[in-house]
C-alpha cells in the first residue's frame, strides 16, 4: 500500500450548522492529522483512513463563540480534546464517487456515518510533486454525539439546529 500525506496548505475540515433557524454559521478545525494508504488511489476500494482532529483549534472568526464551543457546554475540550473518524469500508458508486462508511468519536461517543467522497482528480504541482484532490461530505445529528446545549427563541424555533454539515476537501501527496 501507498502512504499518503496532507498538504495542509490547500486542505480544509469544517462544517456549518443554521443559526437561529434563519442563517449558517461556518467553522474550521486548524488542526488535525491524518493517515492514508491505499493500493490504487483512484479506485480506493481498499483505502484506509483516519482522522484526529484538536477540538480546541475549531475557528468560526468569532472568539466568543469558538471559547464557548470548546467549554463543557459543547465540545468540552478539556475532558474530551480530539475526535477521530476511522474507514471502515468503502464502496464505489461510480467513476470517481465513493461512500466512505466509517466511526465518527466525538466526546468519547462513536457512531458510524458515511461521507459522499468525490475524488477529483490529480495534477503535478510546481515542484513536481504528484497530488490528489477529495471532497467529502456528510451530516450528523449532533445530538447523537452529546452536543445537546441550546435555547428556545421568544419568536419560535432554537438558536442552533441539530444537523451539522461536514465538509472536508484534501489535497494529499505521496510520502
Amino acid at each position: 500500500m501507498k502512504k499518503y500525506a496532507i498538504d495542509f496548505s490547500h486542505s480544509t475540515i469544517g462544517f456549518s450548522v443554521r443559526h437561529m433557524m434563519v442563517s449558517r454559521i461556518y467553522g474550521t478545525f486548524e488542526s488535525y492529522s491524518a493517515t492514508l494508504a491505499v493500493t490504487n488511489i483512484e479506485d480506493m476500494l481498499d483505502a484506509q483512513i483516519s482522522f484526529s482532529i484538536a477540538v480546541a483549534s475549531i475557528s468560526t472568526k468569532n472568539f466568543d463563540r469558538d471559547v464557548h464551543l470548546v467549554s463543557p457546554d459543547f465540545f468540552d475540550a478539556d475532558l474530551y480534546p480530539k475526535i477521530s473518524f476511522a474507514s471502515t469500508k468503502i464502496e464505489k458508486i461510480k467513476d470517481n464517487l465513493f461512500a466512505l462508511h466509517g466511526d465518527l468519536t466525538i466526546k468519547d461517543t462513536t457512531k458510524p456515518v458515511v461521507f459522499n467522497t468525490t475524488y477529483t482528480g490529480s495534477a503535478i504541482n510546481t515542484w513536481g510533486q504528484e497530488v490528489h484532490g477529495f471532497q467529502a461530505e456528510t451530516q450528523i445529528d449532533r445530538r447523537a454525539f452529546k452536543l445537546v446545549y441550546n435555547t428556545l427563541l421568544e419568536t419560535g424555533g432554537v438558536l442552533i439546529s441539530d444537523e451539522i454539515d461536514i465538509n472536508v476537501d484534501l489535497e494529499i501527496n505521496p510520502i
